[in-house]
């Protein structure tokens, strides 16, 4: 991506936008471990033991090659291959038979390994032989390597030699303060509270497990009926609350919401055993401090990646007891249903989520570096070697960008909730009745009859589209969905002003998403307005917007956006 022809802050909003983010696969709640060596040395074994596929592509490369070193080969990157944009790869002979070679190679690779992918009897050991493979051929690219990158060899010229020491300088920085691996954003670019996450608010409420921040009105009038928002654990919650004219905090109160949000504590070792008993009671106990303070006998809840998850087990319990404290639940790219793991499946094999969990119970905690690796190298190019490139060969800065800012920022999540996370994912366990307990009523999801608003991304690679749909029909009340373009952190980071941003939205949904989608029509805009329209049909009239946060009960305790967000401890 370096040696494109697009400008520094455009490359920094295409990365940011198009790449997934690894947290946004730390926002995801689906965490899980690295396939072993054996698994994808087991893989390999098996994709490379097809001899009469192996003789049949090494013939086929063979003549590729030949036609390449003659200059007569059709090979070409794919379109939006940024890693071959720089005019030498197409004007300079060299450059040109190297950039063939290596596409006809790796094409050779892959296909060989979706051959035996496609009949191989274990498909986690496909997955993990489809996964090493990805990873091998992006660290064979040439633009990974000074002398076959023209654009690094440039600027070895062009800046007399300084790149490589500002380069190196990276690589020791990073070897000292983030495990080796390339940063993906500028150390220190941002603070918080200053830069991100400056809706202003009070927190009203703290424990050992979270803050609640309640935001400032913005018009003379607000909705009745608030709105609490849930974040996931993983991560910091103010993916939500980026900069202004970037927050969906601030969005909310724009429309005249009374917003309140669950700020999460980043737990340590002595936290470990935190389970979704621990983070259900205290979205409960959330809901009724907003109900103390704005005297509302029931809230709406909006609830993020996990977020959803947490919200939906306490709806379960509330269900099972007759409690009618939440009158609507928003989600926003969540899954409760993981049948269908696609890309994730390498992750998923019985040996893997029992290492997992054996490691969960063995460490108290799991870091966000421990979470984020395995879904950094599933998109290595994208996430792993163009900062390679850029960091190291181009000796650049990496962006300052602040969804870099705030994947980079991440948080633990307790052993206990992870190995709980680890079985819903592989056994399934939400949408199977009764099979696991949360503040001690068996899950069943179709006893929450409450409306509901869900959203899906249509190129999410975390949580796909239809798997999110899948709650329409898992949940007992009337439901709303809508997808929205882009990818899993994109489609949250949305606002409305965006000329390229649309989303889908349909009548009731029905069994088969893809049919939803032929009857749905595409709007141009956010799905927050979407949201919004349907919220606030929800919220009651309006009535004056309260003077002061909080309450005598609830006192303001600090502005927004609080002490946990940032790591600190009351005084």
């Amino acid at each position: 991506m370096v040696a494109s022809t697009r400008s520094e802050p455009e490359q920094t909003t295409v990365i940011a936008l198009d790449r997934g983010i690894a947290e946004e696969s730390i926002g995801g709640g689906e965490d899980l471990v690295l396939p072993s060596r054996g698994e994808v040395l087991a893989g390999i074994v098996g994709a490379l033991g097809q001899g009469h596929v192996l003789a049949n592509e090494a013939i086929g490369l063979g003549t590729e090659l030949v036609k390449v070193l003659l200059g007569r080969s059709d090979v070409a990157p794919a379109r939006g291959d940024r890693r071959f944009a720089d005019s030498a790869w197409s004007g300079n002979p060299v450059y040109h038979r190297i950039m063939q070679t290596y596409l006809a190679s790796t094409a050779a690779l892959a296909r060989i390994v979706e051959e035996w992918s496609s009949t191989a009897a274990n498909p986690a050991r496909a997955q993990a032989a489809s996964f090493a493979a990805t990873i091998f051929a992006s660290g064979l690219a040439p633009t990974n390597y000074l002398l076959t990158n023209p654009a690094a060899v440039k600027e070895v010229f062009d800046t007399g030699g300084r790149s490589l020491l500002r380069g190196f300088g990276n690589y020791t920085t990073d070897l000292r303060t983030n495990g080796g691996m390339p940063s993906m954003v500028e150390r220190d670019a941002f603070k918080v509270g200053v830069d991100l996450a400056v809706t202003p608010g009070s927190v009203i409420s703290r424990d050992e497990v979270a803050e609640v921040l309640q935001y400032a009105p913005a018009e003379a009038k607000v909705y009745e009926r608030p709105l609490l928002v849930v974040p996931p654990p993983i991560g910091r919650f103010y993916f939500l609350d980026l900069r202004p004219g970037r927050s969906f905090v601030e969005y909310s109160v724009a429309r005249k919401m009374q917003t309140f949000l669950v700020s999460w504590r980043n737990p340590q070792r002595e936290q470990g055993d935190w389970t979704l008993d621990t983070y259900a009671s205290r979205v409960s106990g959330a809901i009724d401090e907003v109900r103390d303070i704005t005297g509302s006998a029931d809230v709406n809840v909006i609830g993020f990646c996990a977020g959803g998850i947490i919200a939906t087990t306490l709806l379960n319990h509330m269900a099972a007891h007759a409690d009618s404290r939440v009158h609507s639940m928003s989600y926003a790219v969540t899954m409760l249903d993981f049948e269908k793991q696609e890309q994730l499946a390498a992750f998923a094999s019985p040996r893997l989520v029992g290492f997992a969990r054996r490691r969960s119970g063995r460490k108290g905690i799991i870091t966000g570096r421990d979470m984020s690796s395995a879904f950094t190298w599933m998109r290595p190019d994208d996430l792993v070697f163009n900062y390679v490139v850029n960091n190291y060969l181009m000796g650049r800065k990496p962006p300052a960008f602040d969804i870099l800012a705030w994947n980079a920022d991440s948080t633990n999540l307790p052993g206990a909730l992870h190995i709980q996370f680890l079985d819903i994912f592989a056994d399934n366990l939400l949408v199977k009745p009764g099979a696991m307990e949360v503040l001690g009523t068996p899950v069943q999801l179709d006893r929450i009859e409450i409306p509901t608003f869900v959203s899906g991304a249509v190129s999410d690679h975390l949580t796909a589209w239809t798997s999110c749909y899948r709650t329409t029909q898992l949940l007992g009340g009337e439901s709303t969905f809508v997808l929205s373009y882009s990818g899993h952190i994109a489609s949250l980071v949305n606002p409305p002003g965006n000329p390229k941003a649309h989303y889908w939205i349909g009548g009731t949904p029905g069994p088969d998403p893809k049919a939803w989608l032929d009857g749905a029509e595409r709007k141009a805009g956010s799905w927050w307005e979407a949201w919004a329209d349907w919220i606030t049909q929800r919220a009651g009239g309006e009535v004056e917007a309260p003077s002061t946060l909080g309450n005598d009960q609830h006192k303001q305790l600090g502005p927004a956006p609080g002490l946990y967000v940032r790591d600190e401890k009351p005084e």
